[in-house]
C-alpha cells in the first residue's frame, strides 16, 4: 500500500509558476514509476507528467518546456515544477504511483495509487 498527499496548489495569474509535492508513504517508493495527471472542468482526466525510478521522465506536449517532473528518492517525494501557466493548466492536479516499469507511463490505467487531488487555477 502506498499512501500519496499532493500540496502546492494555489492560484496565480497567467504567466506565474507554482510548484507541487507528492509525498508518498508505505511500499518502496523507488520501486515505483510517479505520474502528474489532471482534471479539468469539464473534461477527461489527462497526463501531465511522469518519471520512472530509472530518472527517465514523459510530458504531455501542452506542458513540454514549461512543466518539469522529479523525484528525491531520500525524502519519498515527487515535484511538478510549473512555470508559464497558462489559464487552460487550470485544473485538479493528482499524483499517481505504479509499482514498476509500467510500458505505458502516460496511460492512467497502471497506476496503483491515486492522491486525493490539490487544485490549481491560473487567472487570465
Amino acid at each position: 500500500q502506498v499512501h500519496l498527499v499532493e500540496s502546492g496548489g494555489g492560484l496565480v495569474q497567467a504567466g506565474g509558476s507554482l510548484s507541487l509535492s507528492c509525498a508518498a508513504s508505505g511500499r518502496t517508493y523507488t520501486s515505483y514509476t510517479m505520474g502528474w495527471f489532471r482534471r479539468a472542468p469539464g473534461k477527461e482526466r489527462a497526463f501531465v507528467a511522469a518519471i520512472r525510478w530509472s530518472g527517465s521522465v514523459y510530458y504531455a506536449d501542452s506542458v513540454k518546456g514549461r512543466f518539469t517532473i522529479s523525484r528525491d528518492n531520500a525524502k519519498n517525494t515527487v515535484y511538478l515544477q510549473m512555470n508559464s501557466l497558462k489559464p487552460e493548466d487550470t485544473a485538479i492536479y493528482y499524483c499517481a504511483a505504479a509499482y514498476g516499469t509500467v510500458p505505458s507511463p502516460t496511460n492512467p490505467n497502471p497506476y496503483d495509487y491515486w492522491g486525493q487531488g490539490t487544485q490549481v487555477t491560473v487567472s487570465s
